[in-house]
């Protein structure tokens, strides 16, 4: 039985993001919306991958001009155990930026993403860190990589990007995570809340307050914060 040790911490908005941000929220919106149209255009799966062909980087992860993703990574690794962790993997990687930062606290990071060439490019931006690697992974068939336990299961503004978000659906991702911790192993589950303006943020609480209840039940181990 795995022990249940549950904790929230709420990420200060205060100096979160600096007035050269705001371009960088229109930016993230266009993704968006372009993700939208090849969704309707080609299915989930594809439009990710056409996305990444067509925008090298659509959330500008890598864009050292914005302060907001480098600092929303920092801020949610803090939120972390002071401990070392074996294998970790970081679900819906992108270009790998918080994949690579996680070594800092783990001896292996496996990060997976839908989009080939996110894994491609991920791969290539990681060269000279070899504790990291990438696999081009599905959330809901994560089981199909055969890979061993982890101890840590990161996922930072992934899950609302899941074409159906019901209950059974969460559900499904919440057992496979489960299926793949050691026992009292931790899932740090992040997703953006900020002023709930966009219909990603608006399924935040749910999400999280599922996750929650559902962990609870199973006795397994999870540390979320958004």
């Amino acid at each position: 039985m795995r022990t249940a040790a549950r904790a929230k911490s709420q990420i200060s908005h205060k100096f979160f993001m600096s007035l050269r941000d705001l371009s960088f929220w229109a930016g993230s919106a266009r993704a968006d919306k372009l993700l939208i149209r090849l969704r309707r255009e080609h299915g989930n799966s594809e439009a990710f991958e056409k996305l990444y062909q067509q925008m090298s980087d659509p959330w500008s992860t890598t864009v050292p001009y914005f302060r907001y993703q480098l600092l929303k990574y920092q801020k949610i690794l803090a939120s972390l155990p002071d401990q070392q962790f074996h294998r970790t993997m970081d679900i819906g990687c992108g270009l790998g930026v918080m994949t690579r930062m996680l070594t800092a606290h783990a001896d292996q990071v496996l990060g997976v993403d839908l989009s080939p060439t996110a894994v491609a490019s991920a791969s290539r931006l990681s060269a000279g860190t070899p504790s990291v690697r990438f696999q081009q992974a599905e959330l809901l068939h994560l089981k199909e990589l055969a890979e061993p336990a982890f101890d840590l299961i990161t996922m930072v503004d992934t899950i609302y990007y899941l074409p159906m978000l019901t209950d059974a659906v969460l559900k499904s991702v919440v057992d496979t995570l489960v299926e793949m911790l050691v026992p009292g192993g931790l899932i740090l589950l992040a997703n953006h809340y900020y002023f709930r303006f966009d219909g990603y943020s608006r399924q935040t609480k749910h999400i999280h307050d599922f996750f929650g209840s559902q962990l609870t039940l199973l006795s397994a181990a999870t540390f979320s914060t958004w």
